[in-house]
């Protein structure tokens, strides 16, 4: 470790929120395995091409727990972990908000995957209220258009399908090379380029602490591997490397 108070990167997926009650997709109970279909109302493909897929889209998401889902204690762990002084970074592929709404600093949350409460227009690219479009759903406009140009709304979020802001990403990597320590915290690690952000922090020198349920293709790589449920986990990782570091 540097002489220097360590930066401590924190990579986040949606293993940190299904105890907020918001499902994962690829785990063993993930939406992904409860209905396969679902996968195609988050890919940019069918999301663009077919109307129905849209109209699908719209009702999951006007029925979905993430815009009423409230930070548990991973969340508020890692609100500890910035207020306990170590310069912390949180990395996330979750497009719920939950970090910032759990109190974190939102300039100290990067959203490599972006938020589900914004909407963007494919055509203008206009960014807009997701609430705003979800009243028009609700008052009968089952797949509500730009109101500024008539294009197809989507939510501000990368779709499978679409590439990653190369900006986004460039800051995530400058921040993964400068860390010290690398927490991956719920999240399976397999879906590149994010999945890169492990392996460039162990090659810069960082220690690599594994949050997760399921085995990950950096297990070994890690330092320490922690499959103990993430709101009991986290909170206690946080205290020890506020103690180890203070």
């Amino acid at each position: 470790m540097n002489a220097k108070r360590p930066l401590v990167a924190v990579l986040t997926g949606a293993g940190i929120s299904t105890d907020s009650g918001i499902p994962d997709y690829r785990g063993p109970k993930g939406l992904w395995q409860k209905d396969p279909s679902a996968q195609e109302l988050v890919t940019i493909e069918p999301y663009r091409d077919d109307p129905g897929v849209r109209r699908r889209a719209w009702r999951m998401r006007l029925e979905t727990a993430a815009l009423a889902a409230e930070p548990n204690a991973g969340h508020r762990a890692l609100v500890d972990l910035e207020r306990s002084g170590l310069p912390t970074r949180v990395l996330t592929q979750n497009i719920d908000g939950l970090h910032q709404k759990s109190g974190l600093t939102a300039r100290k949350v990067l959203e490599l995957h972006g938020n589900l409460r914004e909407t963007q227009c494919l055509r203008c690219r206009v960014v807009g209220s997701m609430a705003e479009a979800l009243a028009r759903v609700e008052a009968g406009e089952p797949d509500p258009e730009c109101q500024e140009c008539g294009g197809i709304l989507k939510p501000h979020i990368v779709m499978f399908g679409e590439n990653l802001d190369p900006e986004v990403l460039g800051q995530a990597d400058s921040i993964v090379r400068a860390c010290d320590v690398f927490i991956a915290v719920g999240t399976s690690l397999q879906v590149f380029p994010v999945a890169a952000l492990p392996y460039n922090a162990v090659k810069t020198g960082a220690k690599l602490i594994i949050v997760n349920g399921e085995p990950t293709p950096y297990d070994e790589a890690a330092a320490e591997v922690i499959r103990e449920p993430i709101s009991e986990a986290l909170p206690k990782l946080v205290r020890r490397l506020v103690r180890e570091r203070a």
